[in-house]
């Protein structure tokens, strides 16, 4: 028996200006489903999930559902003063929802045409999207989550990893058909991660989801859409992540196996043809030429030296017309790739930093004491969950935030190189490449070079860094970090935002850096992939070594 669909897009296009961002894409969405999008940054991947949503009207095409679909887009969008529930309950579909039963019940108090079959659909929608136990269902999930029990609570006040946490509560409190995912595993720790994935397992709606997390696609995409960054279309592949990036392979090794062999015959043909018409030329001259009359006084063999020429000629013709024929095979394009690659690293001294006894009070929050020495060439994975104060135990390390108790010391020609988690290395309002030569010290001509091996085009370094996606942003990090030098380097979830291309080049980047390496990541893949001489585990304020 078929799957209903109860989302579906027919012929989908967009375009923002002259560019085209999705062409004729086809998308169906059946309860069950788990649909992961992926492609390179910047192709297409949210402009698609905002186009199922409704939040943007394609240029062709149409989007249509028979069931509730909810967006969780990926930034967090707080609001100035929107309390932590009304946070929720906007991004569950449940304010919208219920706004819109209060002005079908306006309607029938009113006594208008139709009034109370608008009502019973208003009515049967916010019930449907748990309006109605909203509150002690977030509530309790609050607890589960370690977010403040006063849910009243400005939003805007939480801190990232509380944010990272509320958000996740969204999702899990959501009671729509579609869940729409932009990257929903950005800033979630282990714990997060854990429960996002179980109850995307039990989840009984369809999916779509953007993410850039290995693991997670393997444990939840059952299907991959891909977006290709060429002709804008879309591909559905089967069989999960896995799966995808196997057939993907297979489909490049016969793509260019089918272009060589069409080159080859190409090739081939050309080649007979250009020494038939050099053959029948060399037969025309000979047969015309006085020498060859004196020769051979015998008009007959003449004529028949001169048939044999046209005849090469005709072959000729027909040699080209064959190639004519053949069926054409475009070449495969070479995709763009980032190629990050940190230098060799100027030694500093033995001991990098240290912390002796250091304790951090901020608020409630107590990190320490900590006790902890880094040498030259040590490569440190520092995980926990979030608040439990590992980016607290970086900047105490560094020597960026003040102790109140025990000492700190940076080691002697220590350069350290940095990407944060909140990608804030350039000022908001600054024209990037304004910024980014401001910082790397480089002139005009060089630095858009740099930026421009990063993906980073005259548009893109023209906006004002407060513009950028959080993707562009990261890879302009990247840019600076590789110029840098640096000798120490600070990697704070440096794999949020990029694509999957480039996290497995920053992969293969900081397996070649020679330098000293702080790792924080809740990337799974990458932790387990990046070689690593020492491992520190920080819960609530204690580090241990494991």
């Amino acid at each position: 028996m078929a799957c209903v669909s109860l989302l579906s897009a027919r012929g989908v296009g967009v375009a923002f200006g002259a560019m085209v961002v999705l062409h004729d894409a086809e998308v169906t969405v059946a309860a069950g489903d788990r649909i992961a999008v992926v492609g390179p940054n910047g192709v297409g991947k949210s402009t698609l999930l905002r186009v199922l949503a409704g939040e943007l009207k394609p240029d062709a095409g149409i989007v249509s559902s028979s069931g509730t679909v909810g967006y969780l887009p990926q930034e967090h969008d707080r609001r100035a003063g929107e309390t932590a529930l009304a946070y929720l309950a906007r991004r569950t579909g449940v304010a919208a929802a219920e706004q819109a039963m209060l002005a079908a019940s306006d309607g029938l108090a009113a006594g208008r045409p139709g009034a109370d079959t608008g009502y019973a659909t208003a009515l049967e929608a916010y019930l449907s999207l748990g309006g109605p136990d909203l509150e002690p269902r977030a509530s309790e999930l609050a607890a589960e989550l370690g977010l403040p029990s006063d849910l009243d609570r400005e939003a805007a006040r939480l801190s990232g990893g509380q944010l990272a946490r509320l958000a996740l509560a969204a999702v899990l409190l959501a009671k729509f058909e579609v869940l729409l995912l932009d990257e929903p595993t950005n800033d979630l720790d282990l714990t997060g991660l854990d429960l996002l994935e179980n109850h995307l397992v039990s989840y009984r709606g369809g999916l779509v989801v953007v993410s850039h997390d290995r693991t997670f696609l393997d444990r939840t995409a059952r299907q991959v859409l891909q977006i290709d960054p060429h002709s804008r279309q879309v591909k559905l592949y089967g069989g999960g992540y896995q799966a995808y990036k196997e057939e993907l392979a297979r489909d490049r090794a016969k793509a260019a196996e089918d272009y060589e062999e069409y080159a080859a015959k190409r090739d081939n043909l050309l080649e007979r043809a250009r020494q038939q018409k050099e053959w029948a030329r060399s037969g025309e001259r000979s047969a015309k030429s006085t020498a060859s009359r004196r020769k051979e006084p015998d008009k007959s063999i003449r004529h028949h030296r001169a048939e044999a020429a046209q005849q090469l000629g005709a072959k000729a013709a027909a040699t080209l017309r064959a190639i004519d024929r053949l069926e054409v095979v475009a070449e495969p394009r070479k995709e763009w790739q980032l190629r990050l690659r940190f230098g060799a690293a100027t030694r500093s001294g033995e001991v990098v930093a240290v912390l002796s006894d250091a304790v951090v009070r901020r608020g409630n929050f107590t990190l320490g004491p900590v006790s902890l020495q880094v040498n030259w060439g040590e490569r440190v994975l520092v995980q926990g969950d979030n608040g439990s104060g590992k980016t607290t135990l970086i900047q105490a390390l560094l020597g960026r935030v003040p102790l109140d108790s025990g000492r700190q010391s940076l080691g002697a020609s220590v350069a350290i190189g940095e990407i944060d988690q909140g990608r804030r290395t350039f000022p908001a309002s600054a024209r990037l490449i304004d910024a980014f030569r401001a910082e790397s010290g480089l002139p005009d001509e060089e630095a858009r070079t740099l930026l421009a091996k990063f993906g980073l085009g005259a548009d893109d370094i023209g906006r004002a860094a407060g513009r950028l996606s959080p993707g562009e942003r990261t890879r302009a990090d990247l840019a600076l970090l590789m110029h840098s030098g640096a000798n120490l380097l600070i990697m704070d979830e440096p794999t949020n935002h990029l694509d999957l291309p480039a996290i497995e080049q920053l992969e293969q980047a900081l397996g070649h850096y020679d330098g000293t390496l702080l790792l924080v990541t809740h990337d799974r893949a990458l932790a387990g992939s990046v070689e690593v001489s020492r491992r520190l585990m920080v819960r609530a304020g204690e580090v241990t070594e494991y």
